[in-house]
């Protein structure tokens, strides 16, 4: 995939899908896969690099990472990715949007969105003004349909309070992939090496959402390879007067040095609720009874 947010526009049409895609949910794949399938195009997303625009405008908690929507958008067939900081685009017009983004930045014959989709200064441009914007400009528009599933709206405002209230497997079906966090691994106190349980840390950023404190079945995604996994989201209280929340992952039938490294861990179940043991040999009692569920 060719970021083109700070270089030049790409020679050759594009489809283009427009929308923050904060989630990559099933909702958010519909409407990227209108560009993808247009097959006399080069597929392209317009989208927002979340971790620079969050801090400064208190958006809702991305649940993925810029990095990881990359990523994504890489493997669906994504060929040209334009996301600039939305202080950069903020103050256009809807039709200076349209021209100056649209026609000059990113050569687009074709762009869809959803029905929620807002563009221009104060989100003044709806999914209509668009249609009349494109037939000036020779861009068609495609409006995507909402996508359901048992009979409800799927959107990212429902997936984040499922993730928050730890009902992680109805919201990896919504999702459509399972949640997961790639992160690097860094250096914690090494506890769970003295009760055989060494695990790893890893820092989620202020910028994505924090799933509920707890425990929960994983799988670990090491050098291509997938291992299951226990990880704790939380303070770690037994071990720990710290406050900083802490995802720490015991990885079954691994052993080795990942410190520095990028790190997958996605979570597939919760377990239980964090709680303060008594000692750390409850502690251990406990996630040997978390790895027999």
């Amino acid at each position: 995939m060719i970021d083109i947010t700070y270089s030049a526009p790409p020679k050759e049409k594009t489809a283009v899908a427009l929308g923050y895609f904060d989630g990559l949910h099933l909702g958010h794949v519909f409407v990227i896969n209108c560009a993808i399938m247009n097959r006399d195009l080069a597929p392209a997303v317009f989208t927002f690099n979340c971790d620079t625009t969050l801090p400064k405008f208190q958006s809702p908690e991305d649940i993925v990472s810029f990095e990881n929507k990359c990523e994504m958008l890489d493997k669906m067939g994504i060929k040209y990715l334009f996301a600039p900081d939305f202080a950069e685009v903020c103050g256009l017009s809807d039709e200076e949007f349209v021209r100056e983004i649209l026609v000059k930045k990113l050569n687009a014959a074709f762009v869809c969105c959803g029905r929620n989709f807002r563009f221009g200064k104060n989100g003044s441009g709806t999914p209509e003004r668009l249609e009349m914007l494109g037939e000036k400009y020779g861009i068609f528009v495609k409006i995507a349909e909402d996508v359901c599933l048992d009979g409800k709206l799927i959107s990212s405002t429902h997936i984040r309070e499922l993730i928050r209230n730890g009902e992680i497997e109805q919201a990896n079906r919504l999702l459509g992939y399972e949640l997961t966090f790639g992160l690097p691994v860094v250096r914690g106190n090494e506890l769970g090496r003295t009760i055989n349980f060494p695990t790893i840390n890893q820092i989620i950023p202020e910028t994505n959402i924090i799933p509920r404190f707890g425990a929960y079945k994983s799988y670990v995604r090491i050098n291509g390879k997938i291992y299951r996994g226990i990880t704790n989201i939380g303070v770690r209280p037994t071990v720990s007067d710290n406050e900083n929340v802490v995802m720490e992952t015991y990885i079954i039938d691994f052993s080795g040095d990942l410190y520095g490294q990028k790190i997958a861990v996605s979570l597939v179940k919760f377990l239980r609720d964090e709680r303060k043991f008594s000692s750390l040999d409850e502690l251990k009692k406990q996630i040997s009874e978390d790895l027999m569920k």
